[in-house]
């Protein structure tokens, strides 16, 4: 079965920095999109960021100019260079990815992590 780990959150400044990392693994054929979601506490859950298989990103305008979404295709992995962060930030974050399992049938389902907390302080 496809799994997907997520690590990288945690308790930072405002200002800072994090690189928040999810890989998954499992039985994995390929796959196409991969992405980024937060939620915050009473707010509803928004894209943050996604990339393709080809490189194509898309970002929320929040966060544009701020964060960076890369893949790593070997390692079935993809990233979240958060900087300048700002307490509004602060959310739970999943990583989300579109991946086709090994099998007979070739066909991409939406897989999600577990999520990860980033909390920014003033």
């Amino acid at each position: 079965q496809v799994q997907l780990a997520e690590s990288g959150g945690g308790l930072v400044q405002a200002g800072g920095s994090l690189r928040l990392s999810c890989a998954a693994s499992g039985s994995i054929f390929s796959i196409n999109s991969m992405g980024w979601y937060r939620q915050a506490p009473g707010k509803q859950r928004e894209l943050v960021a996604a990339i393709t298989s080809g490189g194509s990103t898309n970002y929320a305008d929040s966060v544009k100019g701020r964060f960076t979404i890369s893949r790593d295709n070997a390692k079935n992995t993809v990233y979240l260079q958060m900087n300048s962060l700002k307490p509004e930030d602060t959310a739970n974050y999943y990583c989300n990815a579109d991946v086709v399992p090994g099998g007979w049938v070739l066909k991409g389902s939406a897989y999600w992590g577990q999520g990860t907390q980033v909390t920014v302080f003033s």
